[in-house]
């Protein structure tokens, strides 16, 4: 199996096995889609995005793997649980930082970006809270 989604299945796995601040459970998605009419339920995808390589020497690389984390949730626009929502999304974000994997330890967090931090126009048009992490896993071989 390609390196990309042995991370993507631990960070589900990792994610799955923490206990944050409310129930989570995460699920790998290619393509994540939902219809609207299903989003009032949490929902939290993996998505493989991205890999960038760089040569250290003769014999050894150093590899990036971005992973998308996507924080979901239909919001209630008379009161919206938006703080609970950004809390859970940095909750996530410190739970990778600086850290490896447990289930694929030759995987470290190197880089944890969340730019936007939400996005307005899901708020605006959908009523959807939708916020993404990118989380960057370094890989020596």
């Amino acid at each position: 199996m390609a390196t990309i989604i042995d991370i993507a299945d631990s960070v589900v796995a990792e994610i799955n096995a923490t206990a944050f601040s409310q129930p989570v459970t995460a699920v790998r998605h290619y393509v994540p889609q939902f219809e609207i009419a299903d989003m009032s339920a949490l929902h939290v995808s993996v998505v493989p995005k991205g890999l960038a390589s760089k040569s250290l020497d003769r014999s050894r690389d150093t590899f990036d793997y971005l992973i998308d984390v996507a924080v979901q949730q239909k919001v209630d626009q008379a009161n919206p649980p938006l703080d609970v929502l950004m809390g859970l999304v940095e909750e996530i974000a410190d739970h990778f930082r600086a850290a490896a994997l447990a289930s694929f330890p030759n995987a470290r967090c190197t880089e944890v970006k969340n730019e936007p931090v939400y996005l307005p126009e899901h708020l605006t048009e959908l009523g959807q809270f939708t916020s993404v992490l990118t989380l960057t896993f370094k890989v020596w071989r």
